[in-house]
């Protein structure tokens, strides 16, 4: 006969709840976080947005990739932000912006939030004996590898600002501040503006520059021969 041993359905039991607790505290928390973001971007718009992706490693292209990806995918983008870095930092603001009702984003966010922390909560539960095992490792070698995480990743973030402001250095000549193209306006020169700017930027108000073409940047290729050549072209997109 086998030895009964009643502890393991007790260890089985109190992994679930152990497991279920994490789960619930995280995608809690989360929600917290993001619902403050969602009024704070519902009073202030697309201010907020602009300022969130200022502090992401690719500040000048963060803002449209994220409309981009909420306008296509819409609230299902709520599902799956938080697995996706700078999406989910811009996500709850955007859903403010976009007219996004709040029964409607505290449903998806917990949902996408619950997703979340369930998906690494499993992993941790799953590879628990190699995550012991490597931390194990870890601390014998111990304060070098935390200087190697460290080195690694401030080498990955000066990568990103070198690479950002090489391409600002590129194209610094080809810029045009506000005051000199109101001056080429005033004088009649010919010039065409083009507003490349996201429809969700132009909520709640839909005003441009007067004259401007309204063209996105997917839509360039296939709507060039509307743009005149006659003149210099200007392309507005902040």
């Amino acid at each position: 006969m086998k030895p009964w041993r009643p502890h393991s359905d007790g260890q089985v039991i109190s992994h679930q709840l152990n497991f279920a607790l994490v789960v619930i505290i995280a995608a809690t928390g989360s929600l917290v976080s993001d619902t403050f973001w969602y009024f704070f971007g519902k009073r202030k718009g697309p201010i907020v947005l602009n300022f969130l992706c200022k502090i992401a490693l690719e500040p000048d292209s963060c803002v449209r990739r994220t409309e981009s990806t909420f306008t296509r995918f819409g609230l299902q983008t709520l599902l799956i932000c938080k697995f996706v870095p700078g999406l989910n930092t811009a996500a709850p603001a955007l859903s403010a912006t976009a007219g996004i009702g709040l029964p409607q984003f505290l449903l998806y966010d917990w949902m996408g939030a619950v997703l979340w922390s369930s998906a690494f909560a499993g992993l941790g539960l799953l590879f628990s004996r190699q995550l012991d095992r490597v931390a194990h490792d870890i601390a014998q070698f111990g304060s070098w590898t935390l200087l190697l995480v460290i080195a690694g990743i401030g080498g990955y973030v000066a990568y990103k600002f070198y690479e950002r402001h090489r391409f600002l250095k590129q194209v610094a000549g080809f810029r045009i501040t506000p005051e000199e193209l109101k001056d080429k306006l005033e004088a009649g020169e010919a010039v065409t503006i083009i507003d490349l700017r996201h429809p969700l930027d132009l909520l709640p108000d839909p005003q441009t520059l007067p004259g401007a073409l309204r063209i996105s940047p997917e839509e360039l290729e296939r709507r060039n021969n509307e743009i005149t050549r006659d003149g210099e072209i200007v392309l507005f997109c902040t």
